[in-house]
């Protein structure tokens, strides 16, 4: 591998730990837990692993004199910054508690598992990954483990290596899976305790216990980098609204952390427009509004923000996305031999009367890909909206009709962008670095004192790393039953943006002035070595949320 220079100096941080993790540690468990909701099916569903108590590690005067133990981790779904320190910290952990223990990679995520391909990762190999970004170590998978099948096959290979426990490094998902998989080996008392941690950048896998999921506060900083750099392009050429998706299907964290760090003059939080009823015309005409009101002023720029999946929380939007893949799942040959010139026309004579409406309101383009491109499950496939370039044109169409009515004095041409894979492997800022060993670290404690179907937990993050609190969460504590599939099935709740708390208050209070006045704020790029203000920074949202 040729290093770059950042690589080289990165190389020899040493992450920072919690004090209570710098030496030998004991256990402080707290009472029993409960399901966030669905108590009675959760319970039933993990016998085995419901109801387990909250663990925090506190410092202990007692040295440990513990055996060697084989442990496998694995990392599931996309990447995120710190994925590679988080397997330092099990490394470290475990190797600090005996020096004979062993840490196996599989490969390529879970299906590395099932299909029994893995490498053991020695100290040779984990020192070219420490402070780096991806999840090249090993290679990541979306292979989902839910089938007693696959778990047969799973423990086929850790019995083999003498694993005794596994570490699933994954979002929401795939930590749901890590605690089925825990109960059912503890179902049948094979002795593999199962971890889980929590990664994504989307930041939608937190609750009490989970402060942040790590990822999302490089992530975030590199897109504010960008959007800053485009923020001072737009205010120098003075003649582009910049369209810019991010990041964030099922929530708009990564949106509303972004605003907060560079003040655009338009973001849009998909739970808002989902809470209030919006319409897509309602949406349109509150970008139309600002980009009218700013050229009042004489200023035909901007920057508009836009989680990845906005449309599916506009409720019409929704109704209209859902009585399509109906409808096309029942009529797919009869659709399948209409001229394409006259397929808009028979969509609309066949929809009911409101979505009609919303589909003829649809530019070209994205009319077109709501009825042709469908997944697997023949539904369609809303993350290949380009939901940028959707608003653009319907906010110009729009301004168009108000420059006849006169209500619109400016011009209007749009850029458009959208900000995702260039997040999801950035080197791990100091924070992401810090956090990451620390979830590493508290996972091979965690192991060290027996426990399954946690989640690696480090909290209070916002102070200084050596008064973070390090312990463990029950997974099945952020568990409640949603419909997937047509089945209801135990997932870990998603964090939504809460509309009362106290990031979006703090955006919401500030968004009228950022609309009309240029009030852009240029982060620059992530910095490592430096005054502490500017390397150690966790996310505006996290400060906000932990505020005292």
């Amino acid at each position: 591998m040729t290093k770059s220079a950042l690589q080289i100096a990165r190389a020899d941080y040493q992450p920072k730990l919690p004090k209570a993790l710098r030496g030998s540690v004991k256990v402080s468990e707290g009472d029993a837990t409960q399901s966030v909701a669905d108590q009675e099916a959760i319970q039933k569903l993990f016998p085995n692993t419901y109801g387990m108590p909250l663990i925090q590690f506190v410092e202990s005067k007692e040295a440990a004199n513990l055996p060697a133990v084989n442990v496998g981790v694995i990392l599931s779904g996309g990447q995120a910054p710190g994925g590679h320190n988080v397997i330092s910290g099990i490394f470290d952990g475990i190797k600090t508690l005996n020096k004979d223990s062993k840490l196996y990679g599989f490969i390529l995520g879970p299906g590395g598992l099932v299909d029994h391909n893995y490498m053991e990762l020695t100290s040779d190999i984990i020192d070219e990954y420490r402070n780096t970004g991806g999840f090249d170590i090993i290679g990541s998978g979306r292979t989902k483990l839910e089938t007693a099948e696959q778990f047969e096959k799973g423990y086929e290979i850790l019995k083999k290596l003498g694993i005794k426990a596994l570490v699933i490094i994954g979002g929401d998902d795939s930590n749901t899976n890590a605690c089925v998989l825990a109960e059912y080996y503890a179902a049948k008392n094979y002795g593999i305790q199962v971890i889980g941690c929590p990664k994504t950048i989307d930041g939608d896998l937190k609750n009490e216990m989970i402060e942040t999921s790590f990822g999302f506060d490089t992530a975030c900083k590199v897109y504010s980098e960008v959007i800053g750099n485009i923020q001072r392009d737009c205010n120098s050429a003075r003649k582009y609204w910049h369209f810019i998706k991010l990041m964030g299907r099922s929530a708009s964290h990564i949106a509303l952390e972004c605003a907060l760090q560079v003040q655009p003059n338009v973001c849009i939080v998909s739970e808002e427009v989902e809470a209030k009823n919006m319409s897509l015309d309602d949406v349109v005409t509150y970008v139309a509004q600002a980009v009218a009101n700013r050229a009042a002023q004489g200023n035909n720029f901007g920057t508009v923000l836009i989680p990845e999946g906005l449309v599916e929380f506009i409720p019409a939007m929704k109704r209209l996305i859902s009585e399509l893949n109906d409808f096309l799942a029942h009529n797919a040959d009869e659709f399948s031999h209409i001229k394409k010139s006259h397929q808009r026309e028979y969509i609309i004579s066949k929809l009911s009367k409101e979505n009609a409406d919303v589909y003829a309101s649809l530019p070209e383009g994205v009319a077109r890909q709501l009825t042709l491109d469908r997944d697997p499950h023949g539904n369609v496939q809303v993350s290949l909206i380009e939901t940028e370039k959707l608003l653009s044109e319907m906010v110009a169409t729009k301004l168009a009709k108000w420059k006849e009515e006169g209500k619109f004095v400016g011009k209007f041409a749009a850029q458009h962008h959208f900000f995702g894979y260039e997040g999801r492997c950035a080197a791990p800022s100091n924070y992401d670095a810090d956090y990451c060993y620390s979830l590493g670290y508290t996972a091979s404690l965690l192991i060290a004192n027996g426990k399954t179907g946690y989640m690696s937990s480090v909290r209070n993050t916002t102070a200084p790393a050596e008064q973070w609190i390090a312990g463990g969460v029950p997974i099945t504590m952020m568990m409640n039953m949603e419909r997937r599939h047509g089945e209801m099935k135990p997932v870990i709740q998603k964090a939504l943006v809460k509309l009362d708390g106290a990031p979006f208050k703090t955006f919401a209070a500030k968004r009228d002035e950022w609309a009309v006045n240029t009030d852009y704020v240029y982060p620059g790029p992530i910095q490592y070595f430096g005054p502490t203000e500017v390397c150690d920074q966790p996310t505006k949202t996290l400060q906000l949320e932990q505020a005292k």
